[in-house]
């Protein structure tokens, strides 16, 4: 098993999720109907973190759930904890280890708040501390990167927002995630070749917006955690309020910018950085105006919905991220200073 081979079995484990947590799914969204949910509360870190930024959108736009991130420390070290009333709380942890995590759905316990664990460990302390467990069963991921464990969390996260609504179109377009990962994996070739132009860069900014805020953190993260680079996520909004000003000729950027309601927002951006500041842009779209700008595009099937472009994205901004890093000379699979399981309280 290698950080390749864990980026290439995503469809399958898609697909696999798909049918057996449909029930649990299920079980999961009637509790939360029968209770007087007003808000969604969510811990998590890292990579879990980037989750909770998809579920932030997808819960406020398509059923109507505001999300307040968590701040842990305000549990352990300070020992202050928010009231929740009304609120589901959630943790996200690939390994469910995580002491603050863990502390901040006990404390929603205390609080006789309804909790969910989304993790892949099943007996995990976070698991056992949850009314529910949703289990992710990404199988084991030995890559200190997390690839496939991403993304099974991003899906659970959409099949209980479906469930939520009992959305037959919606669980039909569930269903379809795997075809399209399938189709952009076969864009590995493309990928490994065009990594190697950008092997020397040590910098760059990474841009998403709407849903795909989600999936600008995670390509940055998978670019530093991997190959080293100076990696800056952003709105595309918030970028030009200010960190724009940093770029010169020739500056590298990334770019997520599917179909969708912020498209257009995106396609602004991208032409100004192309045409004025002469950027060097690599962009993820199904758009071909997107496209055309950029020096490396980096297509997905065009009839994939925006609330699950973060699922189709990420697959191009992982293999790119790990062909850079073999470009790079460095380990795929032990990064330095890092490990797989990180506990902080």
């Amino acid at each position: 098993m290698s950080l390749y081979s864990e980026i290439t079995e995503q469809p399958e484990r898609i697909r696999s999720l798909l049918a057996s947590q449909k029930k649990t799914v299920g079980r999961i969204a009637a509790a939360i109907q029968k209770r007087d949910i007003q808000y969604v509360f969510l811990a998590a870190r890292g990579t879990s973190d980037n989750a909770g930024r998809y579920a932030n959108y997808l819960l406020g736009a398509l059923n109507g759930l505001p999300l307040a991130l968590a701040t842990p420390s305000l549990f352990t070290y300070y020992k202050q904890p928010p009231k929740l009333k009304n609120a589901l709380v959630i943790g996200i942890s690939q390994s469910g280890q995580s002491p603050d995590i863990v502390s901040v759905l006990e404390e929603g316990k205390k609080q006789n708040c309804l909790t969910l664990a989304i993790t892949n460990e099943a007996r995990s302390p976070l698991a056992k501390a949850a009314d529910f467990l949703l289990d992710i069963q990404a199988g084991k991921e030995k890559a200190v990167a997390a690839t496939k464990t991403y993304t099974t969390e991003l899906m659970t996260i959409a099949m209980l927002s479906t469930a939520l609504n009992e959305n037959k179109a919606r669980r039909e377009e569930l269903a379809e995630v795997p075809r399209w990962m399938n189709a952009v994996l076969k864009h590995d070739a493309l990928i490994s070749k065009s990594a190697e132009r950008y092997r020397y860069m040590d910098q760059t900014v990474v841009l998403g917006r709407g849903f795909n805020y989600a999936t600008a953190f995670e390509w940055a993260l998978k670019l530093k955690e991997l190959a080293y680079v100076k990696a800056e996520p952003y709105s595309s909004a918030d970028f030009q309020h200010g960190p724009i000003a940093m770029l010169e000729s020739g500056f590298p950027v990334m770019a997520v910018a599917p179909k969708g309601r912020v498209f257009e927002s995106m396609l602004e951006i991208l032409k100004r950085l192309r045409k004025e500041l002469l950027a060097e842009l690599v962009v993820i779209s199904n758009d071909k105006r997107a496209l055309s700008l950029a020096s490396l595009p980096l297509s997905i099937p065009a009839d994939v919905p925006e609330w699950l472009s973060p699922l189709i994205c990420i697959l191009p901004a992982q293999m790119f991220a790990y062909h850079l890093t073999q470009a790079k000379g460095y380990d795929t699979e032990q990064p330095r200073s890092i490990h797989k399981v990180t506990e902080t309280k």
